[in-house]
């Protein structure tokens, strides 16, 4: 595909906005935490992990088994308040799906974090019954858990989830100046809601703690040293742990690696994925004009923008079902910039919208009233943590000023993302100081990093910070590729990595490259019925990728 024409213009712009956000910071008192760390681990290890069938309310099938773990609140204070982390488990198969009579030696427990903040990976366990997990179902418990805040897990709240996600809403790619008067209300009354529901208990929401709960969940778990594979946010409180507990690491996966910059956590990373959503935004457009003769929508990006604008323009006046508006629309497309095995559908949808039918639309991109609650509590504790984690800017005009400009060059996501994060301009919890991910050689184990070229949600360059930052670690890098996550995806040579590290401890070349996985074939008319009964039949099972990959903004 060809270089998006955003990326010099973007990246020079970037190097022109904020260098360092204003607003106040605490250093940790990581010394203390350190200890009370120390204690609850201890205390893990002690009382173990009891498993048993799962809570109904999980939905989870009794394959699966479910237990909880105690973590202080306040890391500070180990013999204070504590909550509880629900956890899950399948246990390790033994099973070599290549030889049915060899029995495969256990080597322990793989804890997988999904992303978000705010995602679950309870539901992970179910993973190893995809066939391009098994080898590693058969040497591995797959375990997974809810991270503090997250579903079962002391859920944080900040609003009404029965007024949360409700269309039609707009979404302008150049808002009034009343629209953006609007939003900032709704900013700093979401931050305030947050601080009304949880208190002083809100500080303690931050990824700083969640790489200590990983601590305590890995000796709860009764194992001397971690194994763990986080995607998207997961490889940033993973980097966390690295640095915070380097003894205590086995083998650590990162797919799609977030910048660790102290610099870039939270508000320039934000800037940087929107820049990036442009490019990604150019490919779709790029390949549904390789595929007119299906979709109609044009034989060049700028007609297929066109046409994506006419949309935007009718659904801000009539939404589609009553339900469907721009915000919907580009909430719908986005995901087209996470993963190309969507571009298909929405295409199609938008096709036919524009020829009259709606229902692909709607069926696509209408709010989901029964997710209403599950996305609340996410979004509550991505807001909690990304704004506890580090400073933002506390002046609405210094996100006006470098927004207003990103937008010129990439106007797809920009302001989208600032209504997402802007709750942290106002947040009321001290914020933390990031800590400077960095290991030494010989420190840690090698860890592997995955990453694509063109991903949007985590772009390229966080990946090469990380694999810069972690001496020893490896980067295996997919081509002229831009899916959020490509672990066990299409890429049957990223695939080989995983499997040569985690099952046998090998690894590549300390940079090393997979030609990019085929682009997703265009889904004709006459295949619509057939894909809508397949879709209704995996809704029940597992998906391709583990559940929880899709959800939060940044880094989603």
């Amino acid at each position: 595909m060809r270089a998006a024409a955003y990326s010099v213009a973007g990246a020079m712009l970037l190097t022109t906005l904020s260098a360092a956000p204003a607003g106040s910071a605490v250093a940790a008192p990581v010394a203390d935490e350190r200890h009370g760390t120390a204690v609850a681990a201890e205390r893990a290890a002690a009382t173990g992990l009891t498993f048993a069938p799962c809570p109904k309310r999980l939905q989870l099938p009794a394959t699966v088994q479910c237990g909880t773990v105690s973590v202080p609140l306040d890391y500070a204070y180990p013999e204070g308040k504590q909550i509880r982390l629900t956890v899950s488990r399948v246990r390790a198969t033994h099973k070599d799906p290549d030889n049915s009579k060899r029995r495969v030696p256990r080597q322990g427990a793989l804890v997988y974090n999904p992303g978000g903040p705010g995602a679950s990976s309870l539901h992970f366990p179910l993973i190893g019954l995809l066939p391009a997990w098994k080898r590693l179902a058969g040497a591995y418990d797959l375990v997974g858990y809810a991270p503090r805040g997250v579903g079962p897990s002391a859920p944080l709240s900040c609003e009404d989830p029965k007024q949360f996600a409700t269309g039609p809403s707009l979404a302008p790619t150049h808002p009034s100046e009343a629209y953006k008067k609007e939003r900032v209300a709704r900013a700093k009354a979401y931050a305030r809601g947050c601080a009304e529901r949880t208190g002083s208990a809100l500080r303690h929401y931050n990824s700083l703690n969640n790489a200590r709960d990983l601590d305590v969940l890995r000796a709860a778990l009764g194992e001397q040293r971690l194994t763990f594979m986080g995607a998207s946010y997961g490889t940033y409180f993973g980097a966390l742990y690295a640095t915070l507990f380097p003894t205590h690491v086995r083998r650590m996966v990162f797919d799609s690696a977030v910048n660790p910059d102290p610099e870039q956590i939270w508000y320039r990373n934000n800037l940087t994925q929107s820049a990036a959503f442009e490019g990604r935004w150019a490919d779709f457009r790029e390949w549904v004009a390789k595929h007119h003769e299906v979709y109609r929508l044009g034989t060049t990006p700028e007609e297929v923008l066109r046409g994506y604008e006419k949309a935007r323009e009718r659904l801000a006046v009539e939404p589609a079902g009553g339900k469907v508006g721009p915000g919907q629309l580009q909430e719908a497309f986005l995901q087209a910039g996470y993963y190309d095995d969507y571009w298909p559908a929405r295409a199609k949808a938008l096709s036919a919208y524009l020829r009259g039918d709606s229902k692909p639309l709607v069926e696509l991109a209408a709010p989901v009233k029964e997710a209403a609650a599950e996305d609340e509590n996410s979004r509550a504790v991505y807001t909690a943590v990304e704004c506890n984690d580090a400073p933002w800017p506390t002046d609405w005009a210094v996100w006006d000023r470098d927004n207003t400009r990103l937008a010129r060059v990439a106007p797809f996501e920009t302001w989208d993302n600032v209504w997402m994060n802007l709750p942290c301009a106002y947040w009321t919890a001290p914020r933390q100081r990031p800590l400077d991910v960095r290991t030494g050689p010989g420190e840690v184990p090698p860890i592997l990093i995955l990453a694509a070229e063109r991903d949007a949600a985590t772009p390229y360059e966080g990946a090469l910070e990380m694999h810069r930052r972690l001496s020893g670690s490896v980067l295996v890098t997919e081509r002229d590729a831009g899916t959020h996550g490509i672990a066990y995806g299409p890429n049957a040579c990223v695939n080989g990595h995983i499997d040569a590290y985690l099952l046998e401890g090998r690894l590549p070349a300390r940079h090393t490259a997979c030609e990019g996985h085929p682009e997703p074939k265009p889904e004709r008319p006459d295949e619509r019925a057939a894909k809508q009964k397949l879709g209704a039949a995996a809704a029940t099972k597992p998906g391709g990728r583990p559940q929880g990959a899709t959800t939060a903004r940044l880094p989603r």
